[in-house]
C-alpha cells in the first residue's frame, strides 16, 4: 500500500507546470495545482487500486490533482453522507466537482437525495454538484427509466434561472445529457429547454469555452 507522501511524489514525477497556463483558460482553478493530466491520474489510480482510507488522506492534502485521485480511489460502499457532504464543501474548481462526480458520487446510494440537497444550495460548486451528478447518471445508469430521468426537470427548471458560470454550465450539460439518452426524452428535454429560453434565461443554451 502506498503512502500519502509516496502518492504525493509520484505525482510530481509526473507534473508539467506549464499545462497550468492552459489549465487556468478553461476555467480551472489552478493555486493548488502541479500540472497532471487526467490519464497519468487514471494510470496512477490503477496502479494503487480502490483505498478509502488513503483517498480520505489524500482529499486532506488540498492538492488539486490529489483531490481528483482520491475520488478514484474511494469505495462506494464506504462512501457516509459526511463525507460527502465534507468534500463538496472543500470543490472549487468545476474539474475536481466533475471528477467526483463521475468517479464516486453518483455510485452512492443516497445520490438522489443529494441531488435534492444540493440543489437547494446557494453555494456555487455545492448546486453544480447537483446538476452535474444529474449529468453523469443519465450518462452512465443505462437501467434508469425514462419516468425516473423526467423527475430531474423541475430541478434542471429551477436551476436555470442561475446565472452563475458554473451553475449554469452544469444545467444545460445534465440537460442535453438527457436529450441524447433516446427519442423520447429528446423531445421532452427540447420542450423543456424552449421553455426556458421562452421564459427566464435567452443564454441558457449557448456554449462557451467552458462547456464540458
Amino acid at each position: 500500500m502506498m503512502t500519502v507522501e509516496e502518492v504525493i511524489d509520484k505525482l510530481k514525477e509526473n507534473a508539467n507546470s506549464k499545462s497550468l497556463e492552459g489549465m487556468s483558460h478553461f476555467g480551472i482553478e489552478v493555486s493548488q495545482r502541479l500540472g497532471v493530466s487526467i490519464p497519468n491520474l487514471r494510470k496512477l489510480a490503477k496502479e494503487i487500486g480502490k483505498d478509502h482510507k488513503l483517498a480520505l488522506d489524500l482529499w486532506k492534502t488540498g492538492i488539486s490533482e490529489a483531490r481528483i485521485l482520491a475520488s478514484m480511489l474511494g469505495e462506494p460502499e464506504k462512501l457516509t453522507e459526511k463525507q460527502m457532504e465534507d468534500w463538496v464543501k472543500d470543490f472549487n474548481s468545476w474539474d475536481i466537482c466533475d471528477q467526483t462526480c463521475m468517479n464516486l458520487f453518483e455510485k452512492s446510494p443516497i445520490v438522489l437525495k443529494k441531488i435534492h440537497d444540493w440543489s437547494k444550495r446557494d453555494e456555487e460548486f455545492v448546486k453544480r454538484t447537483a446538476y452535474a451528478l444529474i449529468a453523469c447518471l443519465v450518462w452512465h445508469d443505462k437501467k434508469m427509466p425514462d419516468e425516473d430521468i423526467m423527475k430531474f426537470f423541475p430541478l434542471i427548471k429551477n436551476g436555470a434561472d442561475d446565472n452563475r458560470n458554473f451553475v449554469r454550465k452544469a444545467v444545460n450539460w445534465a440537460l442535453r445529457n438527457i436529450g441524447k439518452r433516446n427519442l423520447n426524452l429528446n423531445k421532452e428535454a427540447i420542450k423543456l429547454a424552449k421553455e426556458i429560453k421562452g421564459t427566464s434565461n435567452n443564454s441558457f443554451l449557448s456554449r462557451n469555452k467552458y462547456n464540458e
